[in-house]
C-alpha cells in the first residue's frame, strides 16, 4: 500500500502494523470519555448519540480503534453482585457463601468520572471471600459485537479487543487499590501466591476467547505506570502474564498492545523487551515524565509507539498556538520512520475543544508526510 495515493485510516493502521510505510502518519484518538461526558452533561448532538460515536471519529477524521471490550461474557456460579446508587455513590456488593465483599465508588462531576473510594479487599481476612469469587469465574465467547464494530468503523478503522488485565494489575486497579496489594503481598505472601494463581488460571482461560475471537487488534489494558508498579513488579508479576499473551496473539496472526498511560521513565523499556508489537497512550511531556524524543531513544524498532498528544492540550488551559505547536513537533519527530501513531494521551477529556481534534488530521496531511 506505499505510494502517493491518498489512504484511509484502515489502509494506514494496517500498513503501519504489517511493518510497511503508509501515506503519511496515522491519526487515531480515543474519544469516549469526550463523548460520555457531553452525554452526562446532555450536550452531546443527537446524532452522536449511541451509534453516532463511530460517525463523530469519521467527521473528525479520527481513526477508531477504542471503545476497547472484552468479546467473552463472565458468569458467576454462586455469586450475586448488587449494585445501589445512593446520591453520588455506587456501592457494588459481592455477595458469597463465604461472606460479602464491598467496593464503593464516587461520582466526581468535575471530571465526569467514578473513583474508588473503599475497595472490596481491604485486608487479608478479606481473601479467602475473594478467592471463592475468582473460583467461581467461568466464561464464554461474546463475538457479535465484533462483527457490529467492524461493519460500523468500515474503512476507518479497526476492532481492538481486551484480554483481562494481568492478575496483579487487575488487583492494584480495581480489587485492592496500590496500598492495600503491597501489604497484602508483604503481610500474607503465602495466600497471595495463591489467589495471583487462580487469577491467572481463570484470566487465562477469557485471554483464550479474546485471541481466538475475530478481532484484529488485542491489547491487554493493563493502565501501566512506572511511579505505581516499578521493575521488580512488573518482572515479577506482569511479564510473564504478558509474555505469555504477546506469543498467542502473534501466532493467531494478530496484533499485540498494551495500555501504558502514565509514567514512562522507569518501566518503558521493561515493557519494549517483552515484545508488544504497540505500546498504546504514550504520554510525554509536557503531562509524562519523558520528552519523546528520549522516549523514543529508549524503545527502537521495531516496537509501535502510539500516542504523543496529552489530552490536557485539547483543553483551554493550553493555547491554539501551543496545542499547534505540539501537533507538529510529533509529526516531525514521527515522520522520520513509520512505526508511530499519533494519538491521544490517553483520552480527550470533558473539556477538551472539538475543534482542536477536527484539525489534527489537516496537521498530519501537511506534516506527517515521511521523509523517506
Amino acid at each position: 500500500m506505499q505510494g502517493t495515493d491518498r489512504m484511509n485510516n484502515r489502509e494506514r493502521i494496517l500498513t503501519l502494523l504489517s511493518g510497511q510505510q503508509p501515506d503519511r502518519v496515522p491519526w487515531f484518538g480515543d474519544l469516549d470519555y469526550w463523548i460520555s461526558s457531553q452525554t452526562s452533561r446532555k450536550t452531546l448532538p443527537e446524532r452522536y448519540a449511541g451509534e453516532g460515536y463511530f460517525q463523530l471519529n469519521r467527521d473528525l477524521d479520527v481513526g477508531f480503534y477504542l471503545q476497547g471490550f472484552c468479546p467473552f461474557k463472565t458468569t458467576w456460579g454462586d455469586v450475586n453482585l448488587a449494585v445501589e446508587r445512593r446520591g453520588d455513590r455506587q456501592i457494588k456488593t459481592i455477595r458469597t457463601p463465604k461472606g460479602d465483599l464491598t467496593e464503593i465508588q464516587q461520582y466526581l462531576p468535575v471530571s465526569c468520572s467514578w473513583g474508588i473510594v473503599k475497595h472490596a479487599v481491604d485486608a487479608a481476612d478479606d481473601l479467602p471471600v475473594f478467592r471463592h469469587y475468582i473460583r467461581q469465574q467461568a466464561y464464554e465467547p461474546a463475538y457479535d459485537e465484533i462483527a457490529r464494530r467492524q461493519t460500523l468503523a468500515g474503512d476507518n478503522g479497526v476492532v481492538l479487543c481486551y484480554t483481562p488485565r494481568s492478575p496483579f494489575m487487575q488487583l492494584l486497579t480495581t480489587y485492592a487499590g496500590v496500598e492495600n496489594l503491597v501489604y497484602l503481598l508483604a503481610d500474607a505472601p503465602d495466600e497471595m501466591a495463591e489467589l495471583l494463581d487462580l487469577m491467572e488460571t481463570r484470566y487465562n482461560q477469557a485471554a483464550e476467547l479474546t485471541v481466538a475471537s475475530p478481532a484484529e487488534c488485542v491489547m491487554i489494558p493493563e493502565n501501566l505506570s512506572s511511579e505505581v508498579v516499578g521493575r521488580t513488579y512488573y518482572q515479577a508479576h506482569l511479564r510473564p502474564y504478558e509474555a505469555r499473551w504477546v506469543r498467542q496473539i502473534r501466532q493467531a496472526g494478530k496484533f499485540s498492545f498494551i495500555h501504558m498511560d502514565g509514567t514512562l521513565r522507569g518501566l518503558v523499556q521493561e515493557v519494549a523487551r517483552t515484545g508488544f508489537d504497540v505500546i498504546e497512550a504514550v504520554t510525554p511531556l509536557p503531562s509524562g515524565d519523558l520528552a519523546m524524543a528520549d522516549l523514543i531513544a529508549r524503545v527502537p524498532g521495531p516496537t509501535i509507539l502510539w500516542g504523543g498528544l496529552p489530552g490536557v492540550l485539547f483543553t483551554p488551559a493550553t493555547s491554539d498556538g501551543d496545542f499547534q505547536s505540539h501537533v507538529i513537533a510529533m509529526l516531525r519527530l514521527m515522520r522520520r520512520e513509520p512505526r508511530f501513531v499519533l494519538g491521544v494521551a490517553d483520552q480527550v477529556p470533558p473539556d477538551g475543544l472539538i475543534e482542536r481534534v477536527r484539525s489534527v488530521a489537516g496537521l498530519c496531511d501537511r506534516y506527517g508526510r515521511y521523509e523517506t
